[in-house]
């Protein structure tokens, strides 16, 4: 039933943590955005950490744009600001985690449990039940009382297999002193299919709007969201984000399955900026406006569809002719890859790619690397000199070719990691994906 508009303070909200990866978080935040919406409720909604995958299904659910907030890359002030700016004006505020709680990066910093004290609002713990019962009270237990200023005030046990392991678990968290939310039963239907960097994508899945109200269905009858409403925190007013400055003044962005990996809050800075964002896909071979000054390749599955970009022939000459009249073009990661001479796939086969920079990528013998990144400008770049970034990816530089590196870089205990990327005029990119500016 609708909550009365009168019961609320806007924005308040929660954080969903966990023990750990895998144990259904984004799935169960899913069912609460979607079953707090059918109670006729705003909800905003955020991921911890550098996720590109996972706020898209939340959309989903929220019907609006999902924002990441990263404790690493952002100060807790810009948090708060970047927070305060995406929710004010909604009612609920629902912040999915990133692995365990207090997992972050090398050196400390951007866990969950940071950001949720950045914020000043409560954590609810998903503990995946199905190979414990009573065990799970003193999971709950180690949780509620390992750091004194993260307050874990709820708990949601996921995976559940029957009514009598239900009530093992209830009895066992009846006197743990956190509220006992729920039991979400074990469901095969609401399994979200996995492949190398997480979640098969959102707007790859055709069953989405199905998935959507089946977990807002399955969840919203195991957890008390009254409940869980009442553990809500209000966070105050805050001052606005400092921006990322933008790219260009009217900027086409790549946008479709091989570049789906933007940062809202990056975007909405560039509009924040006064830029014009002009959507368009490389794999339908499409073109940015004849009038944009500049062009944005973010991230994504490139290594997927390299046929595909490599026969986009009318993208290309577009790129090319803006390369050409020195007009902006960056490109990150999957973007980056897309940039070089050529891509090699998984089965050994080498693509064309745009041909704007020297290099060469190879998906065929792949080796991971991630972590976050302290990025500094080595060529002059129109968003400033110095982000906060991380990388992602299993592909590598099979040939570096000639350019020049765009970034210094260090990592997140800032040991020195040499150089990254490529510039050849104004065509520009790398492996790292910019998450914030780094200031002060």
């Amino acid at each position: 039933m609708p909550v009365p508009e009168e019961k609320f303070q806007k924005p308040r909200g929660l954080v969903i943590g966990a023990p750990g990866s895998g144990t259904g978080k984004t799935t169960l935040t899913l069912g609460l955005i979607a079953a707090l919406r059918l109670r006729g409720l705003d909800v905003a909604s955020a991921k911890v950490g550098p996720d590109y995958i996972d706020p898209r299904f939340l959309e989903a659910a929220a019907g609006r744009a999902v924002i990441n907030l990263d404790g690493w890359a952002m100060p807790p002030r810009q948090l708060r600001s970047r927070f305060w700016d995406h929710a004010a004006g909604c009612d609920v505020a629902m912040i999915e985690g990133v692995m365990g709680l207090f997992d972050g990066a090398v050196g400390g910093g951007g866990s969950t449990a940071d950001v949720a004290q950045s914020l000043g609002l409560p954590v609810v713990l998903v503990v995946d039940a199905s190979g414990q019962s009573q065990s799970i009270a003193a999971v709950v237990h180690g949780f509620k009382t390992y750091r004194q200023d993260v307050d874990v005030m709820g708990v949601i046990a996921t995976r559940v297999g029957s009514l009598r392991h239900a009530e093992m678990i209830s009895g066992a968290l009846a006197d743990c002193g956190v509220a006992h939310l729920g039991c979400v039963p074990n469901d095969a239907r609401l399994h979200i299919a996995s492949r190398h960097l997480g979640l098969v994508q959102a707007l790859e899945n055709v069953t989405l709007g199905e998935l959507v109200d089946l977990a807002a269905e399955v969840v919203g009858g195991a957890v008390d969201i009254d409940r869980m409403l009442e553990l809500c925190r209000i966070v105050p007013p805050q001052p606005p984000a400092v921006p990322v400055c933008r790219l260009g003044r009217r900027i086409g962005v790549a946008r479709d399955a091989a570049f789906a990996f933007s940062y809202p809050h990056v975007l909405s800075d560039w509009r924040k900026g006064g830029a014009e964002l002009h959507f368009f896909s490389p794999l339908a071979d499409e073109v940015p406006p004849r009038d944009c000054d500049a062009v944005f390749l973010p991230g994504g599955y490139p290594e997927l569809h390299a046929g595909t970009l490599a026969a986009a022939g009318k993208t290309r000459a577009a790129l090319m002719a803006m390369a050409d009249r020195g007009d902006v073009i960056y490109g990150e990661c999957g973007g980056f890859m897309y940039l070089g001479q050529a891509l090699v796939d998984a089965g050994g086969k080498s693509h064309q790619m745009l041909g704007l920079l020297r290099h060469t990528s190879t998906f065929a013998d792949r080796a991971r690397t991630l972590g976050y990144r302290k990025l500094h400008a080595l060529a002059p770049f129109p968003m400033g000199g110095e982000f906060f970034g991380h990388e992602f990816h299993y592909s590598r530089i099979l040939h570096q070719g000639a350019d020049e590196p765009l970034f210094e870089v260090r990592d997140a205990a800032g040991r020195e990691r040499g150089v990254l990327g490529g510039v050849r005029g104004r065509v520009m990119g790398s492996y790292a994906h910019i998450i914030d500016g780094a200031r002060g």
